[in-house]
């Protein structure tokens, strides 16, 4: 039988697994489908977590999804053609929704598709080699610290590419005697309150993350760019 990997069960990974499970639905047959991800739960970033740095078995924690987040382009561009919001929240709901409302829709579309049984957890791909007619895709369980590799037909790579943040050099920064961290491991803007807050940086996360911390006590923000 045919094989196929999918790296990552993010919206994209999730878009996938969900149009095999359409397919099979319809009476055609699909390939051994395996999907791998590295975090214990599905979502991709919009998986949040308070972690920052390292997760619970020391790998990099990949998300940047942080607590009061909303989203900075209207639901309509969001929508999946075959899953609606209306359809899932049974009511209509503003074009701008938080966080957790986006991320409730994903996973609804994901849950109603059965799709979970694809998913391996805590799992990460450590390489991957196409011999000329397979992929030999090696893998590491997080939980048990165990490695195996298998082979398939064809790969998918949805991991995307927000997870590995960059961090430039300035001079100073090393004898700089406050925090610096970078978006990426932003997680709540309560722990600015009364502080002076310097936010590098001219798009949507930086003017989302500079409003927050306006918005909950910080002593000034000032916006560099």
């Amino acid at each position: 039988m045919t094989k196929v990997a999918i790296i990552g069960a993010g919206p994209c990974g999730l878009a996938q697994l969900r149009a095999f499970e359409s397919i099979e639905k319809k009476g055609e047959k699909i390939p051994e489908v395996v999907c791998f991800e590295s975090q214990d739960d599905w979502g991709g970033l919009w998986n949040y977590t308070w972690r920052t740095g390292s997760d619970q078995y020391g790998d990099p924690v990949p998300n940047s999804m942080y607590r009061y987040l909303w989203s900075n382009g209207p639901k309509e561009c969001l929508e999946f053609a075959d899953y609606s919001f209306d359809e899932h929240f049974k009511q209509p709901i503003p074009s701008f929704p938080p966080r957790e409302v986006l991320y409730d829709y994903i996973l609804g579309r994901a849950k109603k598709a059965n799709i979970k049984k694809y998913i391996k957890f805590n799992t990460t791909v450590k390489q991957t080699t196409f011999n000329g007619s397979q992929f030999e895709i090696s893998t590491l369980n997080k939980k048990d610290n165990t490695v195996s590799t298998n082979n398939f037909d064809y790969l998918i790579v949805a991991s995307g590419h927000f997870s590995v943040p960059y961090i430039p050099e300035y001079d100073g920064m090393k004898s700089f005697p406050g925090r610096i961290l970078h978006g990426h491991d932003f997680r709540d803007a309560e722990e600015f309150r009364n502080k002076d807050v310097v936010v590098l940086g001219s798009s949507y996360s930086a003017e989302d993350i500079a409003l927050q911390c306006y918005k909950y006590g910080a002593n000034s923000v000032t916006i560099g760019y």
